[in-house]
């Protein structure tokens, strides 16, 4: 049984590399962050052809998203993403890797951005120098949100003060998701 099952994730592995496709479902840790850079990376080498990632997570490490994110930008060729189930929090730092005209969603996918969390144990120094960075880390965030939708920043800054959750319809007006994709056809 163990052997069927690699025999299928070894298919499934050639027919998305084939098809120049990525899938990040879930939540968003240094492992992820790994296997997707090395598949865009892979990807990148074999041509310059666009690469289509599918994401559905409701985030997780916030620095594991920001390598994502950067990896989209960084390879030669076109990124588009597609949004699918629900993207939110590091899922919308990956989502929004992808040039404006990229960004895709399926038409049942719910977006959230909020502010990144920590979870800080410590010493009271190391307490105070761990919230000076979220501080930071929740500036950065807000800033790429900002130049990636066209919304100020002082609005982002607003709205990821708590959970701010859109239909497709409104993370379409916000400036996160420019196409509605029904069909794979419909992602060009």
């Amino acid at each position: 049984m163990a052997e069927k099952q690699m025999d299928i994730n070894t298919l499934l592995t050639q027919k998305m590399i084939e098809n120049r496709t990525i899938l990040i479902y879930g939540g968003i840790d240094q492992d992820l962050a790994k296997e997707v850079s090395g598949q865009l990376l892979l990807l990148a080498s074999l041509s310059d052809d666009p690469i289509t990632i599918f994401i559905n997570s409701q985030g997780g490490h916030v620095e594991a998203g920001d390598t994502i994110h950067d990896m989209i930008k960084f390879v030669k060729p076109d990124v588009k993403v597609v949004g699918t189930g629900w993207v939110a929090s590091a899922g919308i730092t990956i989502f929004l890797g992808a040039k404006k005209e990229n960004r895709y969603s399926l038409p049942n996918t719910r977006y959230m951005i909020h502010q990144p969390a920590g979870g800080i144990q410590g010493q009271s120094t190391e307490i105070q120098i761990e919230a000076r960075e979220i501080v930071k880390m929740r500036e950065r965030i807000n800033l790429l949100i900002a130049e990636a939708t066209g919304q100020t920043y002082e609005k982002v800054a607003e709205d990821t003060d708590r959970n701010h959750w859109m239909t497709l319809d409104e993370a379409k007006e916000y400036g996160i998701v420019t196409h509605v994709a029904k069909h794979s056809d419909d992602i060009k």
